[in-house]
């Protein structure tokens, strides 16, 4: 699917926000075929930029930086200076949406707070990004994944027991909440596009980490307000479902995935053991909950006396859910994902090409991913400003004076 055909060809976004929750919703917009212009810091630009190793060969980016910045064009601007913020108003008057993700309050000393770019474009829509919102007992703390995390409730939920070797809280192992973030916020500034269709006005979009993190809890956090109880760390198990799990088998580990009790009777006719499954104990899914101590040992020394591959194939021939825990390296040469071309190769100006991950949105069999490489620092400066109608000697007066 070419750029002009895609679903949000003609949108123009303003990304001023960096690190992961801001600049991943605009990725995600320009994967759907906005024209999405980052705005960086001259002579640094996004924090991720240098967050690394890893780096890309025979360039200066990160791997980091390259993960949530596809498909977007790069200029850098000193929004500090009032000759960088007449800049950055001149892109507003022309953009449908700005994303950022200062602190609360933090471009109002620069004109470049909602209320003063509402006036400049009443049609634009912004959508802010912060910690705790902008109303907030907390508006005023600087909000970060990990801190996040532990405050939403995810981390009490992640890891063994405390009873357990190796027990405590864990994080996961990307950036859970901003990832979240970024696709809660892309959400809402579609949806605000459709409005602004009906009213013609814009507005203001209040995104909060730690709400998103909480609006995500969703089964564990409805076990809690359903029940009273609070949810513990049961390791790779499930709160609801038994067997739904890690288990380790002859040379390795395996996920078993048993949905329902006829998935279960299959299990157990495949491990040799069908009187588990007219066992009362166990035979619908509330009772193997409830008696879970009682049936994982049983299952846990059957399955530990054959190979994972050999598991794999028996189950799968039979219809029960099960797969391996794939190490990076085995995900992107599984054959799914080959099939699916989740990873994604792209012309890069420096490093002469790019490997990236493809976002996995299709429609009408066309992936909605966007074709061109995360930008280096200001390489699209000239170009956009030249867009705007400034001239080329103002664009050298401006970068003698370092303002871009």
């Amino acid at each position: 699917m070419s750029e002009l055909t895609k679903p949000l060809a003609g949108i123009k976004v303003l990304d001023i926000s960096r690190v992961l929750a801001g600049p991943w919703c605009g990725q995600m917009l320009a994967d759907m075929g906005a024209d999405v212009i980052k705005v960086e810091r001259p002579g640094s630009g996004d924090d991720t930029r240098h967050w690394g190793p890893p780096w890309l060969a025979g360039s200066e980016e990160s791997a980091y930086y390259l993960c949530a910045n596809r498909g977007k064009r790069s200029v850098t601007v000193d929004m500090a200076k009032p000759e960088g913020q007449a800049v950055i108003k001149q892109l507003v008057a022309q953009s449908d949406v700005l994303i950022e993700n200062f602190k609360v309050g933090g471009l109002k000393r620069y004109g470049l707070d909602y209320a003063s770019l509402k006036a400049l474009n009443p049609r634009l829509i912004y959508c802010s990004i912060t910690g705790f919102g902008q109303v907030s007992p907390y508006a005023h703390r600087a909000g970060y994944d990990f801190m996040i995390q532990a405050m939403g409730g995810i981390m009490s939920l992640t890891g063994k027991p405390d009873s357990e070797p190796g027990g405590g809280p864990v994080k996961s192992g990307v950036a859970f909440t901003d990832i979240f973030t970024g696709l809660y916020a892309a959400n809402a500034v579609l949806a605000a596009l459709y409005q602004r269709r009906d009213s013609g006005e814009g507005c203001h979009i209040d995104m909060a980490l730690m709400d998103v993190q909480v609006g995500v809890l969703a089964n564990q956090a409805l076990n809690y307000l359903t029940s009273g109880n609070v949810p513990q760390r049961l390791g790779n198990a499930h709160p609801n479902i038994v067997p739904y799990q890690a288990f380790a088998t002859q040379d390795g580990h395996m996920i078993m995935a048993v949905g329902n009790d006829e998935q279960f009777k299959r299990f157990c006719a495949v491990l040799s053991l069908p009187a588990l499954a007219e066992d009362p104990r166990f035979a619908t899914n509330g009772a193997r909950v409830n008696n879970r101590a009682l049936l994982v040992p049983q299952l846990e020394a059957a399955l530990a006396q054959r190979s994972t591959d050999e598991w794999l194939a028996a189950f799968e021939a039979v219809g029960v859910p099960c797969g391996p825990i794939n190490t990076l390296d085995r995900v992107f040469d599984d054959p799914h994902v080959k099939a699916r071309g989740l990873k994604q190769t792209l012309p890069h100006d420096q490093a002469g090409q790019v490997d990236l991950v493809a976002n996995p949105i299709r429609f009408n069999g066309a992936q909605m991913s966007a074709t061109t490489a995360p930008p280096h620092l200001g390489q699209h400066t000239e170009s956009v400003l030249d867009e705007l109608g400034i001239s080329l000697e103002q664009r050298t007066a401006l970068r003698e004076a370092g303002i871009i």
